[in-house]
């Protein structure tokens, strides 16, 4: 029960991460590179989002690399809510209550879950690995 526990939450995170992913690879990621330059950040960083939310998430889904995936998850979530929503990250919206920062909060908090729970048998790696 545990190993499918794992499954369903490798599984939600990463194709909910990757649709974001596939949305940038076909329409590029212009709005990442303007977001970080208005940090005062050079351009190049903003090419790590495909690591995130592409590579990242194709290696939860399959179970493989498990834990070290997971910490990318989290890196890049971080880096989206400093970047994008810093402001509102924590400030409670009038429409719903949640703070602003809410969906982001949730897959950096399950990508740590997965840090520490790995990937379970029901995995490519069958949870074997250090790294899964």
């Amino acid at each position: 029960m545990a190993d499918a526990g794992k499954l369903i939450l490798r599984l939600t995170i990463g194709v909910l991460l990757l649709f974001h992913g596939v949305n940038k690879l076909r329409r590029g990621i212009g709005f990442v590179i303007g977001v970080v330059q208005a940090h005062h950040l050079p351009s190049w960083p903003a090419y790590g989002v495909y690591i995130g939310e592409v590579l990242a998430p194709v290696l939860l889904i399959i179970g493989f690399l498990t834990r070290p995936a997971a910490i990318v998850v989290m890196f890049d979530l971080a880096m989206a809510t400093y970047l994008a929503l810093w402001s509102n990250a924590f400030t409670l919206t009038k429409q719903t209550g949640a703070p602003g920062g809410e969906l982001n909060f949730l897959y950096f908090f399950a990508a740590l879950a997965i840090v520490f729970l790995g990937s379970g048998r029901l995995a490519l790696s069958r949870g074997r690995g250090r790294w899964d």
